[in-house]
């Protein structure tokens, strides 16, 4: 089990974001997420940052991706990227400040756009992936490149 997850909310066509005022990935819009507590699956690890980050409480994921990479020593590291449908009033609600940074709700063709430098680098390559159906998906990450592996 990897240690980290990022985690993203879907409310109609709009998803919501975090601009994180603190490292890691400060200053550009990312999901939401953090760090799995001993004795947490993947899954409720997820669901117990999302509500701690957002106030909003989740149940399954609509997709949820694995994405790998090697590491300097030749071990694999990675993390594991959840997709959650939300009620649709909840896209609407406002700005919101919060102790990780700012939360708002971002749309689609925005974090999409591959002019958008304000986006996460990777999110891009990822999130069309698990916007498409509900299943679980395996990505490597090599050299810049998110490849979905089947």
């Amino acid at each position: 089990m990897f240690k980290y997850n990022v985690c993203f909310l879907k409310s109609n066509d709009r998803i919501l974001m975090l601009n994180r005022e603190k490292p890691p990935i400060m200053g550009v819009w990312n999901g939401v997420g953090g760090k799995y507590e001993t004795g947490e699956t993947a899954d409720e690890g997820a669901i117990r940052e999302v509500f701690e980050e957002t106030g909003i409480k989740v149940n399954e994921y609509y997709s949820k991706g694995v994405i790998t990479w090697d590491k300097s020593d030749g071990e694999k590291d990675g993390l594991y990227v959840y997709l959650f449908e939300v009620d649709a009033k909840l896209g609407n609600e406002p700005i919101q400040k919060t102790r990780e940074g700012i939360l708002d709700w971002k749309q689609i063709d925005w974090i999409m756009n591959p002019n958008n430098l304000g986006v996460a680098e990777m999110v891009i390559q990822y999130l069309p992936i698990l916007l498409v159906k509900e299943r679980d998906y395996l990505f490597e990450y090599k050299e810049g490149i998110v490849k979905l592996i089947e």
